[in-house]
């Protein structure tokens, strides 16, 4: 009877607190899994096919308004879309299902052409990147060679809960890619890493710029540690200074 009454008196404190209790442990409600992320009202056109599982509707449109992305590990991102000529959101559509113009494109890729990577985790957030939005893009795609277009916005995984094993790669250096989400001038969109890309300001990048020699980062890089200890621990001077600094003005003093 004692534990069902603390079980409450948890349950009550996380509700107080917006925690989350579950199975004697309390969380704060931020540290779950977040799986949606808001995106740009971008209107689209969206293939009548995926509307139906494929199984009707090929050659037709429907008008449609984006309203969120959805991150499953392994998967495609999963586009939520306003449809406004029947007062419905349809869920679950991969990049391949839009177009910026009713009609067929040219090329008509398909969604491995279109989305280089799966999601790598079930964090996952929209940004847009201002400096470089309204730059040129390229994309080099699998099989269709260079492909032009413009930002739309950067959709990007990160481990959202720090009590739960990561399992992804979303946070290793050399495995983590952004996925820029670019309108293609053909009429499909893309979603691409920055190492598949190429972007164009017409002030400050040179007509023929330099091919990137450059090495996948590797390397994790911190402050804190891999030199001298500071010893701040000691410290309580507003203007405090390093364990080195203290030494050197104790040799001089």
């Amino acid at each position: 009877m004692l534990l069902v009454i603390l079980k409450e008196l948890l349950k009550k404190k996380a509700k107080k607190k917006k925690l989350c209790y579950n199975k004697g442990v309390i969380r704060p409600l931020f540290l779950m899994s977040t799986l949606i992320c808001n995106l740009p009202a971008q209107e689209v056109w969206v293939r009548k096919e995926y509307l139906t599982d494929h199984q009707s509707g090929h050659g037709e449109y429907e008008k449609g308004v984006w309203v969120a992305a959805k991150s499953l590990p392994g998967r495609a991102f999963y586009f939520e879309t306003y449809l406004p000529e029947y007062a419905a959101v349809y869920d679950k559509l991969p990049i391949s299902a839009f177009l910026s113009s009713p009609e067929k494109p040219d090329p008509d890729m398909e969604l491995h052409n279109l989305q280089f990577w799966n999601c790598m985790d079930y964090g996952v957030i929209s940004v847009y990147k201002q400096f470089i939005g309204s730059m040129h893009f390229e994309i080099m795609t699998r099989d269709y060679g260079t492909q032009t277009g413009t930002y739309v916005c950067t959709i990007d995984n990160y481990h959202e809960n720090i009590h739960d094993v990561d399992c992804s790669t979303s946070e290793s250096p050399s495995e983590h890619k952004s996925h820029n989400l670019i309108e293609l001038d053909n009429g499909q969109f893309a979603l691409y890493p920055n190492n598949r890309m190429r972007i164009f300001d017409n002030s400050i990048t040179p007509i023929k710029p330099k091919d990137p020699d450059f090495k996948v980062s590797t390397a994790y890089y911190q402050v804190e540690n891999g030199h001298d200890r500071d010893g701040l621990g000691y410290e309580d001077n507003y203007f405090w200074k390093t364990a080195k600094e203290r030494n050197d003005e104790s040799k001089l003093g």
